[in-house]
């Protein structure tokens, strides 16, 4: 996810800390899932040398055609959701790769962009789908949906405690005429949200809930994870930047998952077995934002860098 500060210029969350979390060869192939406008690839291929290979995705079609504008024939860019790397990787000819970067979550020009509905800042058509060529809108969501569908969504995605009262707003309201804009839905939540903390919109919950549900973000990640680690080569790395506690939620688990060696029960009439090692090494701990970032781009301050490195051991036989 990258930053706009002041002018709209566009800042690269954790630039440093995740290339660095690479360590990026000049001869190595790395996938960096989440192209934006491009920070992180650019600086992976300013480290690679002639031989190097990057592959670059985004399901957003302007990231894709910022991707496109790149001339370097070490860029391989393809269209399309991280959850199908796999297939990306296999159509580009690459079968393994030294490292794999993942920046979650909605990028700054999607939010700075009010045509797109991500923000509340704008009145605009509710759309808020990364991928405008396809796919369910927010609007259509809200169309359909019953209260019961609405308040899990909102609940499940926004961690709103309010998500009940939300949903009754939102179907009372479209009862007399759909819900469209951003403006329209900002002004309900309001209505149903009497109490919110210092500083935040009442709004910001619920925008966020129904983005994530829209894009099915927590889903594609579910996806990406195992995907990422079976193309790694052993030492390879695995970079997940987050935003959000339940995206954070899901990379802190597989990694630790994969981190920890299988074992048996204890006292089980066994012969001694060699089973599998951990397949993956945690690399540090948890990077954040240091204040001279914070200072000139205020949306890295949610921000979580988490790193592991591919061990001997392997999550699917034959994999490298």
């Amino acid at each position: 996810m990258s930053a706009a500060c002041a002018g709209l210029l566009h800042q690269t969350v954790l630039l440093q800390e995740a290339v660095d979390a690479l360590q990026v060869k000049p001869s190595g192939i790395y996938v960096d899932g989440t192209f934006g406008r491009g920070g992180h690839s650019r600086a992976i291929l300013d480290r690679l040398g002639p031989d190097g290979r990057l592959l670059a995705l985004d399901r957003d079609p302007q990231a894709v055609a910022a991707a496109r504008s790149i001339n370097d024939q070490r860029l391989t860019v393809v269209h399309g959701n991280f959850g199908e790397l796999a297939v990306a990787a296999r159509q580009a000819g690459i079968d393994a790769v030294d490292g794999v970067l993942l920046d979650i979550g909605v990028s700054s020009p999607q939010l700075d962009e009010g045509g797109r509905g991500f923000s509340f800042r704008f009145d605009a058509p509710l759309d808020m789908r990364m991928d405008s060529t396809q796919g369910e809108t927010a609007a259509s969501f809200l169309a359909l949906a019953g209260i019961k569908e609405i308040t899990e969504v909102i609940r499940n995605y926004g961690e709103e405690r309010f998500a009940f009262q939300i949903a009754k707003k939102i179907v009372a309201a479209r009862s007399e005429r759909p819900v469209a804009t951003t403006g329209e839905l900002a002004a309900l939540v309001r209505e149903a949200v009497r109490t919110r903390e210092p500083g935040q919109d009442p709004a910001t919950r619920t925008f966020q809930a129904l983005r994530i549900y829209v894009n099915q973000e927590l889903e594609q990640l579910a996806l990406v994870l195992p995907q990422a680690m079976a193309l790694l080569r052993c030492g390879g790395r695995l970079a997940v930047i987050s935003f959000h506690s339940l995206e954070d939620r899901i990379v802190k688990r597989f990694m630790r998952d994969q981190a920890s060696p299988d074992t048996l029960p204890k006292n089980l009439p066994l012969r001694s077995v060699d089973l599998p090692k951990a397949k993956l090494r945690l690399i540090g701990k948890p990077v954040k934002a240091a204040a001279p970032e914070l200072a000139t781009n205020p949306r890295a301050r949610s921000a979580v860098l988490r790193v592991a490195e591919k061990t001997a051991a392997t999550l699917i036989p034959g994999s490298v």
